[in-house]
């Protein structure tokens, strides 16, 4: 019940940032002076990062299956139990934190990069300068960028810790107490996401629903 709770408030929260659209004449007539917001994810890179870990430290195993290699030395097949999750956190197996290291590693990497392909605040900075917009004490252009890229780098830090304790939660019981564990943390992440997707889609429609009723009287 509480890593459901915790998904479901990573995977629903966001940091609104300010924008404060100055006044400017066209015609007759004074537009602007509008304010709203810009919502960022605090989880911006959703389930992708694990996805992307999960998939490269599988690598090494699948190629080890696929061509039925069979390896003699114990070194060897320490680093094969250390990037397997079944041996993470286990009492009797200290060297398998080193895959879990290099599992949190790989997706604090995967959070960064995914995010800066989905999310570019140069060309947000300058559609803002473009459409009269600012953020209150931060001066079009650059330095919205910067801002924007600062405030970025802290989200992506919190959304990527949030993500790796509901993800670990499940291997973390699984592995010291050798309890059975039915979900993961991907699958549950991916599931209340789509619903909380759902829902807000679903509520969507019913405003516009409600709207067409008011303007059809």
């Amino acid at each position: 019940i509480i890593t459901t709770i915790l998904t479901i408030l990573l995977n629903d929260a966001v940091r609104k940032i300010p924008v404060q659209y100055a006044q400017k004449v066209q015609g007759r007539r004074q537009v602007g002076g509008s304010s709203t917001h810009i919502p960022l994810k605090v989880n911006t890179g959703n389930v992708m990062p694990i996805i992307f870990a999960s998939t490269l430290m599988s690598i090494p195993s699948i190629i080890r299956n696929l061509f039925n290699i069979n390896v003699k030395s114990s070194v060897v097949n320490k680093i094969f139990e250390g990037l397997n999750t079944n041996y993470w956190f286990r009492p009797g197996y200290p060297w398998a934190y080193i895959g879990l290291v290099l599992y949190i590693v790989l997706n604090i990497i995967f959070a960064y990069f995914y995010t800066s392909i989905t999310f570019n605040p140069m060309e947000v900075a300058n559609n803002m300068k473009k459409s009269g917009g600012f953020i209150p004490g931060i001066r079009p252009g650059k330095p919205t960028q910067d801002y924007l890229n600062k405030i970025l780098n802290y989200i992506v830090l919190i959304g990527v810790i949030g993500l790796l304790i509901v993800a670990l939660i499940p291997i973390f019981f699984n592995g010291m107490f050798n309890a059975d564990v039915s979900f993961g943390g991907t699958s549950l992440i991916i599931v209340c996401g789509v619903i909380i997707e759902t829902i807000k889609q679903i509520e969507s429609k019913m405003i516009v629903r409600n709207y067409d009723g008011f303007l059809s009287k």
